[in-house]
């Protein structure tokens, strides 16, 4: 008799909502067939999140039997577990996840959602890693008003999801996340792939139409980049079948995790879009932009990382930190595209994307770290650097995602100069040369000359693995848009990066600025300033840092007096002279529509 898919699976995985209040998901594992001295390991990062997170330390109370036989569990490192047993019968292992972090990169069980990622759940069976997993999910007392979604294939599930999906390894399992609880829910078709967008935590004010429309824009401009319209793989066929948004909406939160067929996101409540009244604003919130942006990022990632990705990354060791020093392109190039997509979506016109891109640039060009450090360094300190962010992070780091995506624009201008050639065709080139799996650099250098007929070494190796600011005025001028300068914000002109809600307190101080040479350090409270000598000094209070320009009138000195480590000192600060930040303009309406219309072919 000709066995089903769930009889096949090798690994069985059942998850149950043991306690919401205590946050703790019960997982037990059978292992149909292990191995004599079978070796358990949790994984210590998430790929698409480039830090050692500790997985195991969420895991407690695990345990080991071959039927009525219990089994020894010995730990031989900090997430690495052996078991001796007989390899002729199934080995089941039980064990708790305590789930309580609100983000897309571990999981989370409350009495309103449940929500996990596979790599900070499910042990991986070394020896049956390649071996198909079924994952069966089981809902409670909660599957009556619960609902599920995930992208891992059903094979048996009720109208809800509750119950059994098939994953063809452990790299699928992990890495399609699991969304359970009362959520919104909509659909839509792009290019005959089905997709679903659900939204946890929304306010009665949510508009899920004008979202659920949105994001089918965008998905349609990503294909249609890709494929030109047609949702297809190296091979032909699509890249996949059934694609799922899973977007939580908090109080104050951002960011998002991208996946093979879905993605998990976190935004702020107020940004998502509200039900249509008399009093709602004509034009689009800069925080429902953002998040369209986020949506627009985590789905370029289909391509261009989950397929499309690092040739270091064809196989994935989950047990340490993968090496990349191509961030640039898999991060900062989908950094480019997900505002340009927004524009070619029609979510946003000329003047906002440009307002976009200023932001971006603005963000390099006021990063002292970016005369240290090549973005290809970045890329491989992401690690210990990126992710592990503190005071003097902006003197000795650049973004691989900020100045990615601005090597992205300086090499699709350049394209556009050279026989009109666009970095459309390479994305779409590269896709074709590596079918849509692993790459390297030589691969990008490699299609650029075919496309082009010349070498771009020198130009990689100028802004990708040097640490001269690059070219942008000049490409961007040539391509009809101006670039103005205007007068910075006062922290910019200052050298520092402040917050604001109680006073003025300095979190940041920039490499060479006016602060610095002052002697500020982050962490001080700047408390007031003092402006003349003697007696025609007058001493203000300082509430916000706009309150420096009105106290300080022409004066070109004053006295800072901060709070650091309950002393108050006193620092002699210049006022620096007339800095400046990018804006850019369109100037020639033509030939700045004929790059930001640009259709796939």
């Amino acid at each position: 008799m000709k066995r089903s898919p769930v009889d096949r699976a090798a690994v069985v995985c059942r998850v149950e909502l043991a306690d919401l209040h205590a946050h703790l998901f019960r997982v037990t594992m059978t292992l149909e067939h292990p191995q004599p001295t079978q070796r358990l390991v949790l994984p210590v990062w998430i790929p698409g999140s480039y830090l050692v997170r500790e997985f195991s330390k969420n895991l407690q109370q695990l345990t080991a039997r071959q039927g009525r036989r219990a089994c020894e569990v010995r730990q031989q490192g900090k997430n690495c577990w052996d078991v001796d047993c007989d390899p002729g019968k199934p080995l089941e292992l039980q064990y708790e996840i305590h789930a309580h972090d609100d983000s897309v990169r571990t999981a989370w069980l409350d009495a309103t959602r449940g929500f996990f990622n596979g790599t900070s759940v499910f042990l991986q069976a070394q020896g049956l890693a390649d071996a198909p997993h079924r994952l069966e999910l089981l809902g409670g007392t909660q599957r009556s008003t619960w609902e599920v979604a995930t992208g891992l294939a059903p094979v048996k599930v009720d109208r809800r999801g509750w119950g059994s999906y098939l994953a063809q390894n452990y790299d699928e399992l992990v890495d399609c996340p699991v969304e359970m609880g009362a959520f919104w829910s909509g659909r839509f078709v792009v290019a005959g792939v089905r997709h679903r967008l659900v939204v946890a935590g929304a306010a009665p004010s949510f508009d899920g139409p004008r979202l659920l429309e949105d994001t089918r824009r965008i998905c349609e401009a990503a294909v249609g980049m890709w494929h030109g319209g047609a949702a297809a793989g190296p091979a032909g066929g699509p890249v996949h079948q059934d694609y799922v948004f899973m977007l939580n909406a908090v109080d104050d939160g951002y960011g998002g995790l991208e996946h093979r067929n879905s993605t998990a996101l976190i935004a702020a409540r107020k940004d998502l879009p509200r039900i249509a009244d008399k009093a709602a604003p004509a034009r689009q919130p800069d925080g429902y932009t953002t998040l369209l942006g986020l949506i627009s990022h985590e789905y370029f990632h289909t391509w261009n990382i989950k397929r499309l990705r690092p040739a270091e990354f064809a196989q994935f060791d989950y047990g340490q930190e993968n090496y990349t020093r191509l961030l640039w392109f898999f991060e900062g190039f989908t950094s480019y595209y997900d505002d340009l997509l927004l524009r070619r979506a029609r979510l946003v016109d000329d003047a906002s994307y440009l307002r976009l891109l200023t932001k971006t640039i603005n963000q390099v060009l006021q990063t002292p770290g970016r005369k240290l450090q090549s973005v290809a360094q970045s890329s491989y300190d992401a690690w210990v650097k990126y992710y592990r962010q503190d005071a003097n992070t902006p003197n000795a780091t650049v973004s691989y995602y900020t100045k990615g995506a601005c090597v992205a624009l300086c090499l699709d201008l350049s394209l556009r100069a050279h026989g009109g050639v666009t970095l459309d065709d390479v994305m779409r080139g590269l896709w074709r040369r590596c079918q849509g799996g692993p790459m390297t650099e030589q691969d990008l250098l490699d299609e650029l000359q075919a496309r082009t007929g010349r070498s771009w070494q020198r130009d990689i190796a100028a802004w990708v693995h040097g640490t001269r600011d690059l070219p942008l005025r000049d490409l961007l001028e040539r391509q009809g848009v101006a670039v103005l300068e205007e007068p910075a914000q006062p922290a910019q002109a200052l050298g520092l990066r402040v917050a604001e809600q109680a006073g003025v307190q300095v979190r940041v101080v920039l490499r060479g600025g006016a602060a610095e040479r002052a002697g500020f350090a982050a962490g001080d409270e700047w408390l007031a300033v003092e402006v003349g000598r003697g007696r025609a000094a007058q001493c203000w209070r300082l509430q916000r840092l706009d309150d420096l320009a009105l106290f300080a009138g022409t004066a070109r000195s004053v006295v800072a007096l901060v709070a650091r480590d309950r002393r108050v000192l006193r620092l002699d600060l210049r006022l620096p002279q007339r800095q400046t930040t990018w804006r850019l303009a369109v100037r020639d309406a033509s030939q700045v529509g004929h790059w930001l219309d640009a259709a796939a072919t």
